[in-house]
């Protein structure tokens, strides 16, 4: 009777494929046993109990390739070599961990990318009356500010919080969203433009986001953020640039485009 088993005997009985065998045969893992009379490699209780070190190593996290040496350390570094495994798999599963935590807070949409104090703004918003294209299109410029001037998002959420005590203001920029489908030349822009440039002078306030912001930033940023969604809407961006000036002539530094 043959000594020893199989390849695929040996696969069976340590719980591994005959491909995974192979496999550690080629990275030196395991050694090839010798070939019988009829021309098979039989593997022996000691071929199987290195077969089963290999795997149980390779399931525990070590990687392949570090599991040659390891089995060949003596006890004092075979021990300082899994605990260093073992720390490499726990940052594993506390940055795991941290992407699982995002996609929680992914289902919740905002809080993903932006604070708290801003998510409640945005939730202010709402009970404000504005819709929810408009709260969309505030967490977007909320999270380009974040990007672009992470140091001055504090003073933006500032004035945020200014703009939505001021009932006048919260008016204005309704009306300011109901232009957007207004055509460019439509006279009524420079009209609103005056009455929000007004309001802006009247509560100083209200200029903690474009000084914050004109403080921390230049004119490129500036403009990628209060210019933001204005691609598809050209009476907004009328209205932009005339408060923009109007606010310049009244001594506000405002950063030009």
């Amino acid at each position: 009777m043959a000594s020893g088993v199989t390849i695929g005997q040996a696969a069976g009985f340590v719980g591994v494929t005959i491909k995974t065998i192979r496999h550690y045969h080629r990275l030196g893992l395991v050694d090839e046993p010798r070939r019988d009379g009829s021309g098979y490699r039989r593997y022996s209780s000691s071929d199987l109990l290195r077969l089963v070190q290999v795997r149980t190593l390779s399931e525990s996290g070590v990687p392949l390739s570090e599991i040659g040496a390891l089995l060949s350390a003596d006890p004092q570094r075979f021990a300082a070599n899994l605990a260093e495994v073992k720390r490499r798999l726990t940052e594993r599963i506390e940055g795991l961990a941290a992407r699982r935590d995002s996609l929680d807070r992914l289902a919740n949409s905002d809080q993903a990318l932006l604070p708290d104090r801003a998510c409640a703004l945005l939730d202010r918003a709402a009970e404000l009356g504005f819709t929810p294209d408009e709260v969309a299109a505030n967490r977007e410029g909320m999270v380009l500010a974040r990007a672009l001037v992470p140091d001055g998002f504090d003073d933006f959420l500032t004035g945020g919080e200014h703009a939505l005590d001021d009932t006048r203001f919260v008016a204005l920029n309704k009306q300011c969203w109901a232009a957007k489908d207004w055509e460019p030349d439509d006279p009524r822009i420079e009209e609103l433009a005056t009455a929000v440039a007004d309001r802006f002078l009247a509560n100083p306030a209200l200029l903690a986001i474009p000084n914050g912001l004109q403080a921390r930033t230049d004119a490129v940023r500036y403009g990628l953020l209060n210019h933001h969604g204005e691609d598809h809407a050209p009476a907004m961006a009328r209205l932009t640039t005339l408060v923009e000036t109007k606010l310049r002539c009244a001594g506000v530094d405002i950063p030009h485009q």
